[in-house]
């Protein structure tokens, strides 16, 4: 069984721990090996019996396959991109997966896609663990930066892309020339390529990128926030702002460039049931949008898991845990009643789903069980944002921040050579939280509702502790 090779979840809704264990079946289903292709030293997959592998799918998919205690490679399908870079730096953004040949479109001839690079190689190195990949991975990380810089940044600092790079497809755009959300992601690839730069000891890489970062920041500050409707736009060829709000605002938040009070009518709009609040976080429009529809109209104003994942992990960059979590079990709930739409129909999961409903949104193409995007949700946001883990590997951390008491936790999670698990639940001597490591790490346990905050070595072998006594 699958189950018995990847982490056990535990959480009071069993329905959320069984689509978290049905998302690693399925994942089983598409697994292929090197066998079935050389090309993939650990495995890869492919949506279904799609004849071409995405990097855009490959990069979601990684933050997940990282929680698979290595069953499944987060590497294999990575590196694959990487070992086809050109000398110009580009990395085509699909593969016909038969000829290993690259796939273009006339919408973007260049094959570019989210510049998420620097990002997965930060979350690999947290979980686990392996400083030399960084190091690696570094020159093509910055050859391809560098290929974005000389083919697609202007004039005035700012990067203007093909709207398909942006992988928001029908969303509309209204003549936009610079997307508030490619270039947010540029900033966020600037930034984790200093982070990266920290941990290598590598001063002048750190700096560089974080030159790199602060001025991209302060344009996306300066031309795209709009005082007024407190809000971040798209700007046309003149640099007008484009006041037409859209998802891609929030993006900003993951980069870490509205200050605190920016940030703080950004999260108003997403609370806002008129704006972005609706029942089924977060539409790619407002609700007051004209291009608004009940029914989710594909990328044009429906929900997308990935959008939504963005805008949950910013959130938890201005402290706002408790509305996160909420936020992600919402959506979680929408994913389940879409499945499961009553007892006798067995329905599916979607790419794009409905904002005031339960339902896939009403679209051209809406592809069942795209597990690119599912997997971030039903795996990456249950272990961190619902149950509330934050593991980091090489600095021997987990730290759990819990709303409230609750039961639920995680069971024989891998850290490199160290099984660990983490159990809280109720007893005759009150909250427990009990925990096994096979080596010593620090557990901080954070109790939001009850203010109470521990941090503790964990010896290996067997142990607990009463919240009471904290």
């Amino acid at each position: 069984m699958v189950k018995d090779f990847v982490p056990r979840i535990h959480f009071y809704d069993q329905d959320f721990v069984d689509m978290y264990d049905r998302t690693w079946v399925w994942i089983d289903e598409l697994w292929k090996t090197k066998e079935d292709n050389s090309a993939f030293e650990e495995g890869f997959y492919t949506h279904e019996s799609s004849s071409t592998i995405k990097l855009f799918d490959v990069m979601l998919s990684s933050l997940f396959l990282v929680y698979s205690n290595q069953t499944y490679s987060p590497y294999s399908m990575v590196d694959f991109f990487y070992s086809r870079q050109k000398e110009d730096g580009s990395i085509a953004s699909m593969y016909d997966i038969n000829t290993l040949e690259p796939v273009y479109t006339e919408d973007n001839p260049l094959g570019l896609t989210l510049p998420l690079f620097p990002y997965v190689e930060f979350v690999f190195y947290h979980k686990i663990g392996n400083k030399k990949r960084l190091k690696d991975v570094v020159p093509y990380i910055e050859k391809y930066f560098e290929w974005l810089k000389a083919n697609f940044q202007c004039p005035n600092g700012l990067y203007s892309v093909p709207y398909s790079a942006t992988e928001m497809h029908d969303l509309e755009r209204e003549g936009a020339k610079y997307t508030v959300d490619f270039n947010s992601m540029v900033a966020l690839a600037a930034l984790y390529m200093a982070n990266i730069g920290d941990i290598l000891n590598d001063k002048e890489l750190a700096f560089r990128y974080k030159r790199i970062y602060f001025s991209l920041k302060t344009r996306i500050n300066g031309m795209m926030w709009d005082s007024e409707s407190r809000f971040y736009y798209d700007l046309d060829e003149n640099e007008n702002m484009i006041k037409n709000p859209h998802i891609g605002g929030f993006y900003t938040m993951l980069a870490e460039i509205p200050n605190d009070e920016y940030a703080s009518f950004l999260i108003e709009d997403l609370k806002d049931d008129e704006k972005f609040g609706t029942d089924n976080p977060f539409p790619t429009v407002p609700k007051s949008s004209k291009y608004f529809d009940e029914k989710g109209d594909g990328y044009r104003c429906g929900v997308v898991p990935f959008c939504t994942y963005i805008v949950i992990r910013g959130l938890m960059n201005y402290n706002s845990f408790i509305f996160a979590r909420e936020c992600a079990i919402r959506h979680m709930y929408y994913i389940l009643d879409t499945l499961h739409p009553d007892q006798e129909v067995m329905g599916d999961t979607y790419e794009v789903y409905r904002p005031s409903g339960e339902g896939a949104a009403i679209s051209g193409e809406n592809r069942k069980r795209y597990l690119p995007m599912l997997g971030l949700v039903t795996i990456t946001l249950i272990i961190e944002n619902i149950v509330g883990l934050d593991i980091s590997l090489p600095r021997k951390t987990v730290y759990w921040t819990m709303q409230a008491l609750e039961e639920m936790g995680i069971e024989k999670l891998s850290l490199k050579k160290n099984n660990i698990t983490i159990l809280s639940n109720k007893n005759a001597r009150g909250w427990e939280i009990r925990l096994e490591s096979e080596k010593l790490y620090y557990f901080t346990i954070h109790i939001l509702d009850e203010d109470k905050k521990k941090t503790l070595p964990i010896p290996s072998g067997k142990c607990s502790m009463l919240i009471d006594k904290l």
